[in-house]
């Protein structure tokens, strides 16, 4: 007999907590096999392609392309011919194994079921040119929690939220468990953002799936607790029509649009590099020193390797080899700072971040074992994970876990700049553009090429004479390639 299991959208590991559908790769009444890709998601780290763990007929999808979902929301469900050999309901099917983190369809240890509490939900979805924020969160509740080959136009639902205030409501319902039990929140992202902003999560009834509350529900309570004109409770499911308080008048599409306004929401690649600069300048110290150096003769060691033969060097490669040759000789700069401990952490390895710029924005491959490889695996390296960061398929675990990151700005044809950390690390190397300018060279003026060269380093984990050794290390060697030969 056939049995319908729902697939929820799984941990995806690095501390993510939420993923925004790109493209859905199956339709309502097609047959997947275990383990078949049916859908492709944008996480803060990468474009994962998410394999379903039931084999058998799709009869709902949740979700339409666009909408942001929490882990744990649903994706689709699927009508399988037996029931999964673990005895686990929806948490495995036969013949799969632990395709992504967080969920699998092997042995897995028991789980509380949970009860799914019926009541009426609005199906109506927001539009861009709806008016107010209640709309933007009902339409975003609702794409998270009503199949889509199933919405059908409803009576539209307020969502009232009052900071320090009565339970929130929902189509009349006080949220469940306001004074005690477990409060429905699954992102810490959440649960921080309600913390800083001084909000009571136990006054509000989550807009997601099974009262979950979304981030998109914690900044319309925000909103409305600063303009003082949350609705109030009403005693029964009915009708209704939001009528927006009055908000400043960036917050409305209209009137935006009439002022030449363009509004880019900071989410996925975009929203988590914002997150990541602002926590670096937030949380760490940072110095930054600076110096010209003469690659003439790097540039002409380049060249003589590339004629050679055999696979051409990258310059970035040869960069790469000097920061970890310099990390050797100043093992401080290659640590992160454990506030909570209040200890410096010094790594045994160097885990090489590079700054590479794409489509999608800004992105920070990292080559493992760096100090462990020679010019050519480098260079190699960087070709493949440059190429996966323009393809939109690094995976997360190839942009996290970096020790120290170079990088190279002179791409954009500029001569210096400050770089922010990229945090938790402790110091990155920026190098310029290389030109060709007036330099003094053994006793005489001549054209050099000439390229500066930028650290940017934790105060904490050193002081200025070991960031000023590292960086005159890698200027020597910059300028006299033979001085790496004493670490080969």
């Amino acid at each position: 007999m056939a049995q319908v299991l729902e697939f929820k959208l799984p941990d995806l590991g690095e501390g993510l907590t939420e993923a925004e559908i790109v493209r859905w790769l199956v339709e309502v009444g097609d047959v997947v096999a275990i383990d078949q890709p049916v859908v492709e998601v944008e996480t803060a780290k990468a474009m994962v392609e998410v394999p379903c763990p039931y084999g058998g007929v799709v009869t709902a999808r949740f979700g339409e392309e666009g909408t942001e979902l929490p882990v744990g929301a649903p994706l689709i469900t699927v009508a399988v011919g037996e029931r999964p050999a673990s005895g686990a309901g929806d948490t495995g099917s036969q013949g799969s194994g632990n395709v992504l983190v967080g969920y699998g369809t092997s042995e897995a240890p028991a789980r509380r079921r949970r009860v799914r509490q019926e009541r009426p939900v609005s199906r109506a979805s927001a539009t861009a040119g709806q008016a107010g924020a209640a709309g933007a969160v009902k339409g975003r509740a609702d794409a998270a929690a009503t199949p889509v080959h199933a919405r059908a136009a409803g009576p539209a639902t307020a969502l009232t939220a009052q900071a320090g205030g009565p339970a929130t409501t929902v189509n009349g319902q006080g949220g469940p468990g306001a004074d005690d039990g477990p409060v429905p929140v699954i992102s810490p992202l959440v649960r921080r953002l309600a913390r800083q902003n001084g909000l009571d999560l136990r006054a509000l009834t989550g807009s997601g799936p099974d009262g979950l509350i979304l981030r998109a529900d914690v900044e319309y309570a925000l909103r409305a607790a600063g303009q003082g004109a949350a609705a109030a409770p009403t005693a029964e499911p009915q009708p209704h029509v939001p009528q927006a308080p009055s908000p400043a008048p960036a917050s409305r599409p209209s009137e935006a649009a009439a002022a030449g306004e363009i509004r880019t929401p900071l989410k996925g690649i975009r929203g988590a590099v914002a997150d990541k600069l602002a926590r670096s300048r937030r949380e760490i110290p940072d110095a930054t020193c600076w110096v010209d150096a003469d690659a003439t003769e790097l540039m002409r060691a380049r060249t003589a390797m590339n004629a050679a033969g055999g696979p051409k060097i990258s310059l970035l490669a040869l960069l790469a080899r000097i920061c970890t040759a310099a990390l050797a000789r100043f093992p401080e700069l290659n640590s992160t700072v454990d506030a909570e401990a209040r200890e410096v952490v010094r790594f045994g390895h160097v885990h090489l971040g590079f700054a590479a710029q794409t489509d999608r924005g800004l992105v920070v491959p990292v080559v493992r074992d760096a100090h462990a490889r020679d010019a050519e695996s480098l260079t190699a390296e960087f070709a493949r994970l440059t190429e996966a960061g323009r393809t939109g398929t690094l995976t997360p675990g190839e942009l996290t876990g970096g020790t120290f990151t170079l990088n190279n700005y002179g791409v954009f044809g500029v001569d210096g700049s400050t770089p922010i950390i990229n945090h938790p690390e402790a110091a990155m190397l920026g190098v310029g553009r290389i030109v060709p300018k007036p330099w003094v060279h053994e006793g005489e003026l001549a054209v050099r090429q000439v390229v500066q060269l930028s650290l940017t380093f934790d105060h904490r984990v050193c002081d200025g004479g070991v960031a000023g050794g590292f960086l005159r290390y890698v200027a020597d060697c910059v300028e006299q390639p033979a001085v790496l030969l004493r670490t080969l």
